[in-house]
């Protein structure tokens, strides 16, 4: 259907809600264009995409079109998917509560039980609350750390996973055969949604107390925890403290705020989201700032070093963590014969020398936590067992009773390790120097390249091809070997021979460089922009930092020459 049928179809709708109906009116013909062009995608992480009208955004037209074909989706799965049901959560967002309310009414006119959570719940949670209510499915109302303009939808499986992309391919499949979204049955059966309290935040928080392994560590230090704005307010203050921890909440971001008001940015990736947190942190002499993202999956840290709060990379904590684990598990003699390490093929490859040096299988996943959370559905199933997993993008999962990110876990742990090497007279700076002593210096970055609109989904596609068709050369690196992951192909430059990849297919493209250096080229699945990702190691930081300056500076030369 061509776009202007489409916004003829929303105008001549006698029953579209008022405030749609006048943004609707007052949007241009480029705005007409952006808004109705294309539908929205499931990516990396579902549904994302700004609010407002037009199939191309998000409104209760589009998740009511969602949750329609992801309940038949459902009822495809099991004779008694219907009883077992759908747990359902939200964030702060905009329009999270009636995107919420939405689902669960089209899903018990569908005959669906619905568990629904009252107020705003971490998307740990809900992952947790899929298994315990032994439900077919899960849906979570966020947009994650994306700008107050947008919001999202997250499915789940019955084991708390997100989708992966077969299973989200029937799913779009059954929402591509509805066409008529403005009359889809709301009103039936509201008897069977059960709305959810504290009740489950008790059992969930009992049951990831269950990662920690050393409960009798000296916790005299102060730390600044905000959950910009996010549902990292509902307990995690509360967690830390229970376990003894000196944490001060950031009061003007412990407010559930839609428009973020309170901070800069609401993406612990970006340095300003700590600005006022690090305030509070040097007035009170806070030794960690803790910031998770407003539906609490990622965790961000700046550590007090030397009278400075230095921010650390998802990597850096991630490597931590482990290794904290990793060393303490074998002293206190519980690390499995048979434990595995989940990575993402974008993430540092320090994690992975610090797995394998303590004897764990290391498995390398697509970016997108559905595919550690599918991973560990195989450990379960016997494989092995489940030990640690992460992305560099600030999400880790330390038990796999939860089956995505969970920054609640990771903030007991991280306090956890903290407490450790405090009692050692080392702050995790230092810690973390101890690490690259041990294993070299690791150093990663990413550039974002922002191209919004349909042109630059045009331009990121023309970007992409051209590193898929051309065999390019770097003077101050070699190539050893190129993944082409939506090919499925694995070129090795020195013999010049092809093999498989034994990943999903994705628009994904990695290089393998000399000396342990690598570069990623993969568009976004849930922003419009372009990430290019960068690994290498040196013998010292200022090696590491060189060579990784050198590598970026020469891999987007050769991007902006593409128009």
């Amino acid at each position: 259907m061509e776009y202007l049928e489409k916004v003829n179809l929303w105008k001549n709708n006698p029953n579209l809600e008022e405030n749609l109906r006048k943004e609707l009116d007052a949007m241009s013909e480029n705005d007409l264009k952006e808004a109705f062009t294309n539908d929205l995608e499931f990516g990396t992480g579902g549904l994302r995409g700004i609010l407002g009208a037009g199939t191309n955004r998000m409104n209760i037209y589009i998740v009511a079109k969602a949750t329609l074909g992801f309940g038949r989706y459902l009822l495809t799965q099991s004779d008694v998917a219907g009883a077992r049901g759908v747990a359902i959560a939200h964030d702060n967002r905009h329009q999270s509560k009636e995107f919420a309310r939405m689902s669960a009414e089209v899903l018990s006119s569908l005959g669906f039980r619905v568990f629904l959570f009252e107020e705003l719940r971490p998307t740990p949670e809900l992952s947790f609350a899929v298994r315990h209510f032994n439900c077919i499915g899960g849906i979570m109302i966020t947009a994650s750390h994306n700008p107050k303009e947008y919001n999202g939808y997250k499915i789940y499986d019955e084991t708390g996973c997100q989708l992966v992309p077969k299973e989200a391919d029937k799913v779009i499949a059954e929402i591509n055969k509805i066409e008529d979204y403005f009359n889809i049955e709301t009103s039936l059966n509201h008897e069977l949604i059960h709305y959810i309290g504290k009740e489950v935040d008790e059992v969930y928080i009992n049951e990831i107390k269950k990662i920690i392994l050393r409960p009798n560590l000296n916790k005299d230090f102060k730390l600044v925890y905000t959950p910009l704005h996010g549902t990292g307010q509902v307990f995690a203050p509360q967690v830390l403290q229970s376990e003894g921890y000196d944490v001060v909440p950031l009061a003007c971001q412990m407010t559930n705020d839609p428009d973020f008001s309170g901070v800069k940015t609401s993406n612990p990736e970006n340095k300003e989201a700590y600005d006022e947190a690090i305030d509070l942190a040097k007035e009170i002499g806070a030794k960690i700032v803790l910031a998770t993202d407003p539906d609490a999956d990622r965790l961000g840290i700046a550590v007090e070093h030397n009278g400075e709060y230095v921010l650390f990379t998802g990597n850096q904590t991630a490597a931590l963590i482990l290794d904290y684990i990793l060393k303490t598990r074998k002293e206190l003699n519980t690390l499995p014969s048979d434990g595995y390490v989940f990575t993402t093929n974008v993430s540092s490859t320090l994690p992975e020398a610090i797995a394998k040096n303590y004897g764990m299988k290391v498995e390398i996943t697509l970016t997108g936590f559905k595919f550690i959370g599918e991973k560990a559905r195989e450990m379960e199933a016997g494989k092995g067992t489940y030990v640690f997993g992460f992305e560099e993008s600030y999400g880790c999962l330390v038990s796999d009773c939860v089956r995505d990110k969970d920054s609640i876990q990771a903030i007991l742990m991280l306090c956890e390790t903290a407490a450790y090497y405090r009692e050692k007279g080392m702050d995790l700076v230092d810690a973390l120097n101890a690490i690259y002593e041990e294993y070299g210096y690791y150093k990663e970055g990413i550039a974002n390249i922002n191209l919004a609109g349909l042109e630059g989904a045009a331009k990121i596609k023309r970007i992409m091809e051209f590193f898929r068709t051309t065999d390019i050369a770097l003077k101050g690196f070699k190539i050893l070997a190129k993944d082409d992951v939506k090919l499925g192909v694995h070129k090795d430059y020195e013999t010049d021979k092809a093999s498989k990849i034994d990943l999903p297919s994705s628009n994904v493209i990695k290089y393998y460089l000399n000396d342990n250096m690598w570069f990623v080229l993969r568009p976004s699945g849930t922003e419009p922009k372009l990430k290019v990702y960068y690994g290498v190691k040196g013998e010292t930081q200022a090696a590491a930092d060189e060579k990784l300056a050198a590598l970026s500076k020469e891999v987007l030369s050769i991007v902006e020459l593409i128009k």
